[in-house]
């Protein structure tokens, strides 16, 4: 492997991954005699790089869904759960941003794909629990409220005991 391509898979895989593809997909038009199935390989490689992408939407899903829910349930015992939660989402987001940086492009992009998807999710998981007989609004989440530190106002939510005076 070249000085480079061993530098991009430590640094972008989802990178590496789509430029390998690339890679085996010219190599296929070339007209190599190794007997390698190509495009089998160039489609293998570049599904990994997809693999991140769904991965990096899923947790954002979760994210969004429980700040909705934060947001309109009244609901006082799964709160605690649902602000956990979004920790730990956030915290695999920021796993998964820091080994394929080339996916932080997309974190906007996915929020609004979401955003509509998610706010009727959510619709129907409160109104399971009785919690709610509207239609959630479509959230306007920015990218630092997805991934930053922030809560809705709660007063049970980490940040809102931070700011509360002293």
């Amino acid at each position: 492997m070249s000085g480079s391509v061993a530098q991009l898979y430590e640094e972008d895989f989802v990178r590496l991954a789509e430029q390998q593809s690339s890679a085996l997909r010219e190599a296929a038009r070339t007209g190599t005699d190794l007997p390698l199935d190509w495009e089998n390989l160039a489609e293998e490689i570049e599904s990994l790089g997809v693999s991140y992408r769904r991965e990096l939407r899923s947790h954002m899903a979760v994210i969004i869904e429980h700040l909705l829910k934060l947001e309109n349930s009244p609901a006082v015992d799964p709160r605690q759960g649902w602000i956990d939660t979004i920790g730990r989402e956030r915290l695999n987001i920021e796993d998964l941003l820091e080994g394929s940086p080339s996916l932080k492009g997309q974190v906007g992009p996915i929020i609004e794909q979401l955003r509509p998807r998610v706010a009727r999710l959510a619709t129907i998981s409160l109104f399971g629990y009785g919690e709610t007989a509207r239609k959630l609004p479509v959230p306007g989440y920015t990218e630092e409220q997805v991934l930053g530190e922030w809560f809705p106002d709660d007063p049970l939510s980490p940040r809102a005991e931070r700011e509360e005076p002293s």
